[in-house]
This record gives structure tokens, sequence and C-alpha cells, in this order.
């Protein structure tokens, strides 16, 4: 099946941000549903450890043939230790990596997981996203998540979703679980 045929050849910049929970889920959704239908499927993360912290759907998506990019594992609020020059540094050479990616025209959806939260910690610029999001191949799906969207890369946009806390587990003691929040 020839991807353009159903497409009609034009990706989109979707965004799925706000305080509530399930922006990376929706963002995963969306991955699985093209790799079902035989697009090429890559998801870059910022500050996600499956290492530490085990999350399952990166097994998932491996098995689904969809590549995983993990770039600075740790963010210095849960890591006081973390000197936030690395931090930056360890951004941009995933927004490097991504530059490279855009460069494959084989790609079809590429999922950016949490790059909102590098831009909103100024790990990296709003410019530098802007110029990532013009240099975005016009058959590419972008796909961004993360808190704190700029007005002007949610301008960009195609597809804005914000995903409000209404009720949470948390709230009541329950604390994250495998194989649902992780």
């Amino acid at each position: 099946m020839q991807r353009g045929a159903k497409t009609k050849n034009k990706g989109l910049i979707q965004i799925y941000t706000g305080p509530g929970k399930g922006k990376t889920t929706a963002a995963i959704g969306q991955a699985v549903r093209a790799a079902g239908h035989g697009f090429k499927v890559g998801l870059v993360s910022f500050f996600k450890d499956p290492e530490a912290f085990g999350y399952g759907e990166y097994k998932s998506l491996e098995k689904l043939g969809i590549k995983t990019f993990l770039f600075s594992k740790k963010h210095p609020h849960f890591y006081k230790e973390l000197n936030p020059d690395d931090i930056c540094q360890e951004c941009s050479s995933g927004l490097e990596f991504i530059k490279g990616l855009l460069l494959d025209p084989s790609w079809d959806m590429l999922v950016l997981d949490e790059i909102n939260i590098a831009v909103r910690d100024g790990f990296l610029k709003e410019e530098e996203v802007l110029s990532l999001l013009e240099t975005k191949p016009e058959k590419l799906e972008l796909v961004l998540t993360g808190r704190s969207i700029t007005d002007k890369i949610m301008e960009r946009a195609d597809l804005v979703s914000e995903v409000k806390a209404v009720k949470h587990p948390y709230n009541h003691g329950i604390k994250s679980r495998e194989g649902i929040e992780y």
C-alpha cells in the first residue's frame, strides 16, 4: 500500500499538550496506528528512561518495528545532581539527531515525545523547534508532546489537543501502576 494514496501526500503537525495524563499515550496510539498501515515510524523521547522505569511501551513499539531513540533521559527536576548545561547539550544532540531524521525521506511519522518540556525548561529554544518545523518534509507526519506548548509553536501546528486532568488517582493515594501508567 502506498502511503500517498491514503493521505494525499500531506503530513501534518500534531501537538498533544496540557497538564493531564495521556499526551504520550495519545502520540503512541498515533504511532501504532500508522505502523499498522505500513508506515515507517520513529519515536524520539526526551526525559524518559526505560532502563530505570521499565516503560512497557518501548518494548511494544520495537516489536511493531517502530524505532525509538532516547535523549536526555533524566530531568533536573527529579535528579537535582544533574548539571543543566549537560542537559542542554543532550537536548541539542537530540535536536541535531532529529534534523538528520528529517533528511531521510523514508520516514512517514516521527513522534517527538516531551520536546515541549525541553523548550519550556530552557534546554531547547523555541526558535530551534520552530526552525525544525519549517524544515519538516511535506509528507512527514510530525507529533509533538509535552506540557506548556508555546504560542508560536501552537500556531504552526495543524492539530493541537490539550489534555486536562479532571480527576486523577494520584490525588487519592494510588501510585503509578506497572502496565497502566508505565
